[in-house]
């Protein structure tokens, strides 16, 4: 409670404390639900403790952010768009006018205003929220194509394949936890799918695919859906927001969306692409993206997610190996199963490809 209200007090919340509670399912960051009692009624406000470890330059993560949501909310004007303050993030800024909060320990603080009456879903339930997700998403994309000037990479080569690949074979080599011979399936696997890995890398340093100004973690959580009409509301968790191309974003949602597994599900044969979740992201998507893409970015969107799934599996077994350092984990083993729901969601679009090309084709 001390350090929250020393936390509260940094920042420009009108009203008194009262509390807070962890809020959400991130892996990274540490987020808290606020409560103040604004004039007899209570209001809520995000605080959240920004993994410096992860983010190295948290400045520049937050001047990113502040960019972002500050060009949103005047396209969201400029539509005419009302409650702004569901539509976008906003930051409150600190007692001394900026957008984040350095404390005595050498923590960094935000706060954001609480998105009232939205919720972001773990596990999809229908296609409708497919749907909304990815016409969310495709619009966040759209509103920032003409963003001036280039934002931070606040983790560079986030979406590098081929540098995750390498890590992951250096991994193997040093075996620092005694793990890679537990794993050998999903070394095989990794292995066996080598040739993904360069596809979007070189696609973009060829200029074949433009670079955009893309959310870079577009689970369905990431999206807040409206709780009574089910629409999407607002884009959330800014931090890997940066340069990169459209099929690091769509490739995500394909991987998040189009299997009701849990992130960490260890019967793999609960795991497939649905291919009606994936006709809903396509629908919705280009619903709003649809005129500022190019060709080339329609074409690959089916790969695309074969590409972004087998690079987060290589990730999970990345971490899995060198001792679980990166994603939060609860019990042992999560990271493997993480992984291993990847790899199998790989094999199952592999196995649709032709039926994802059609969908986009039509």
């Amino acid at each position: 409670m001390e350090q929250f209200n020393e936390i509260a007090s940094a920042f420009q919340c009108p009203g008194t404390y009262l509390g807070e509670e962890p809020y959400g399912s991130g892996h990274i960051n540490d987020t808290y639900k606020a409560y103040y009692n604004e004039d007899g009624s209570v209001v809520h406000y995000i605080h959240q403790r920004v993994n410096h470890n992860i983010f190295k330059d948290v400045p520049a993560l937050m001047e990113n952010i502040g960019r972002v949501t500050r060009h949103q909310r005047k396209k969201f004007e400029e539509a005419g768009a009302g409650e702004l303050d569901r539509r976008v993030l906003t930051l409150v800024p600190t007692v001394d006018g900026k957008d984040f909060h350095q404390d005595a320990a050498g923590d960094f603080w935000r706060t954001y205003v609480f998105v009232e009456g939205a919720v972001g879903i773990d596990v999809i339930e229908n296609t409708d929220q497919a749907y909304e997700s990815a016409k969310a998403f495709g619009e966040f994309q759209c509103q920032l194509a003409d963003l001036p000037g280039r934002l931070h990479e606040t983790i560079p080569d986030f979406h590098h394949t081929r540098s995750r690949y390498d890590t992951l074979m250096a991994a193997i080599e040093a075996d620092p936890f005694n793990r890679a011979v537990g794993v050998k399936a999903d070394i095989e696997f990794a292995t066996a799918h080598e040739g993904l890995v360069d596809t979007g890398i070189d696609l973009l340093a060829s200029g074949e695919l433009p670079e955009r100004v893309t959310h870079n973690d577009t689970k369905l959580n990431n999206v807040l859906l409206d709780t009574v009409t089910g629409k999407g509301m607002c884009v959330i968790d800014l931090d890997t927001v940066m340069p990169g191309s459209v099929l690091y974003d769509f490739g995500d949602m394909i991987r998040t969306t189009t299997n009701q597994a849990v992130e960490d599900e260890g019967d793999t044969s609960r795991i497939w692409m649905d291919i009606d979740y994936f006709e809903a992201l396509v629908n919705g998507y280009l619903e709003t993206a649809d005129g500022f893409l190019v060709p080339k970015e329609k074409e690959l969107l089916p790969m695309s997610g074969q590409l972004i799934t087998f690079e987060i599996g290589l990730r999970f077994l990345t971490d899995y190996l060198q001792g679980d350092t990166y994603f939060k984990t609860h019990r042992e083993g999560q990271n493997i199963d993480r992984c291993r729901k990847q790899f199998k969601m790989v094999q199952s679009m592999e196995e649709q490809m032709d039926a994802m090309q059609a969908i986009v084709a039509r």
